[in-house]
């Protein structure tokens, strides 16, 4: 649940940002019938980005047995590709994001045109969205509770977002992306040993399967500090050498090359 909280808080908060720069330019251009316009394309985009994560479900639920294997490591690893290049986007960009959305403002005027704005600036997030809960829920395997932790991260993230809009609250947002970014970073590399284990349970990956540690005497199956770790980071209490191998190989060097850019105030 935490974790599906935090990943709604962070990638809410980045679309909260996003409508908020679009709103403020046009409130301060005396457009505000051209902001609701905006905000209709927001509420389409929010619209696909749930239908994506029920025809998800839907396909895995009606998949015969392996087949839901295969679609929920494939799910797993997109959904790891999309939050790692978000990740890396979002702190190359996010100093001249507010006047790339001036720019595409300025000259557009039909009710479209609006629409298509606010519609592809949540869209493609969304669906990343959208995909990445539906891994992680998967991989904590809490079902509606991960839901639940969802749906309160995101509200958080649209109190956040409108009070910052308002003027009401002052965030340091580089500290708050910098702590989320590190743990996205483990819980995508959670997900994607996830995804290496549902592959290893179908016979394709028959290699490294000695078992690097066993830690279920201590985090026991159904136990509080196991639930609150495998809800958090999909922690696996005994995993395979490729499973391991696979967290590392990812964790490290994502997180090296996250952190070693340089500060920027």
């Amino acid at each position: 649940m935490l974790a599906n909280f935090m990943i709604g808080l962070r990638e809410g908060l980045e679309a909260a940002l996003v409508i908020g720069i679009i709103v403020a330019y046009l409130k301060k251009q005396n457009r505000m019938s051209d902001a609701r316009k905006v905000l209709w394309g927001v509420a389409a985009a929010i619209l696909v980005a749930v239908l994506s994560g029920l025809v998800l479900s839907a396909l895995v639920a009606d998949a015969e047995a392996g087949t839901n294997q295969i679609i929920g490591a494939s799910a797993s690893v997109l959904a790891v590709i999309f939050v790692t290049w978000m990740i890396f986007w979002m702190a190359r960009h996010s100093r001249s994001l507010p006047s790339q959305m001036h720019a595409k403002l300025a000259d557009v005027s039909s009710t479209l045109a609006l629409i298509a704005i606010g519609f592809f600036a949540v869209v493609r997030e969304g669906i990343e969205t959208s995909i990445f809960l539906w891994s992680s829920t998967n991989a904590a395997g809490q079902g509606s509770v991960s839901i639940i932790g969802a749906v309160l991260g995101l509200a958080t993230s649209a109190g956040i977002g409108y009070a910052i809009y308002r003027g009401s609250l002052r965030l340091n947002l580089r500290t708050f992306f910098s702590i989320t970014s590190g743990f996205l970073i483990l819980v995508s590399a959670g997900i994607l040993a996830y995804a290496v284990k549902e592959l290893e349970e179908l016979g394709w990956l028959p290699f490294l399967q000695a078992t690097t540690y066993d830690v279920s005497s201590v985090v026991t199956e159904g136990s509080p500090l196991e639930i609150f770790l495998k809800s958090t980071l999909s922690f696996n209490a005994a995993p395979t050498q490729l499973q391991t191998l696979v967290w590392l190989a990812y964790a490290l060097p994502v997180a090296y090359l996250y952190y070693r850019r340089p500060s920027k105030k």
